[in-house]
């Protein structure tokens, strides 16, 4: 096996890892669902609060303190990022989901009733 196809397993190991482990990414995983969609929006504070620390962080950096705070900069930055994008597109994906019901409900009162009955007898 070369070493681009060790690297390549590797990276969707850690990937599937990330995926089933990561707080943030368990929540973003249960928002694009009918029951999670509701919560988009208060994700979006969420998003908020962690861009807020990666910019206390970088605060922090110019005040002296370690250069390690730029690897918690990045990983509080790429969270806030993903929770300020899941906001609007839960939008639309809740909008999407309400259409598809309104159709449903608008092809069930158009279907006859009399057919459902005149089988029952």
């Amino acid at each position: 096996m070369n070493l681009i196809q060790r690297l390549w397993n590797a990276s969707i190991r850690t990937r599937a890892f990330l995926r089933r482990r990561m707080p943030t990414n368990i929540l973003l995983d249960k928002i694009p669902t009918r029951r999670g969609l509701k919560w988009g929006i208060p994700a979006m504070l969420l998003g908020g609060i962690y861009v807020f620390a990666a910019a206390m962080c970088i605060t922090l950096i110019e005040h002296g303190w370690s250069g390690w705070l730029y690897l918690l900069f990045a990983l509080l930055l790429w969270n806030g990022l993903k929770f300020l994008f899941m906001g609007p597109w839960s939008l639309i994906l809740l909008l999407r989901v309400r259409r598809q019901e309104a159709r449903a409900r608008k092809r069930n009162r158009a279907t006859p009733t009399h057919v459902a009955t005149a089988s029952a007898e």
